[in-house]
């Protein structure tokens, strides 16, 4: 197989793994429809605690940021982080911000729910 026909091969699996976890994503968006206090909060902390991987959803599109900005730093032609660097703070600002956004809505919510 030709390194073209890889390239290929390899954006078509990523594009239909995006459009799975966008069909997830849906979902669970539909699921919000009718959801109480105390439940919404779990929503929450389950996207911050999910089991599998380690660290949930956020830390999940984090580690996939993260994996980019790594081969990025291997094949960025100056190694001057143009890419890399962009990649690497979009992972810290998911995984600072946005997690711990997550977790102070679920205590708004639920204060008495399971620590995030």
């Amino acid at each position: 197989m030709t390194a073209a026909a890889q390239a290929r091969n390899r954006l078509e699996r990523i594009r239909a793994s995006a459009g799975i976890a966008q069909l997830a994503l849906q979902q669970i968006q539909d699921d919000l429809g009718d959801v109480d206090q105390a439940e919404l909060a779990a929503i929450l902390r389950e996207l911050i605690e999910d089991t599998d991987p380690p660290g949930g959803f956020i830390a999940a599109v984090a580690q996939l940021l993260t994996a980019a900005a790594r081969r990025a730093e291997q094949i960025e032609p100056d190694r001057d982080g143009d890419a890399s660097c962009p990649l690497h703070e979009a992972a810290a600002l998911i995984t600072d911000n946005a997690g711990q956004c997550l977790i102070w809505a679920a205590q708004a919510l639920d204060p008495q729910g399971d620590s995030a």
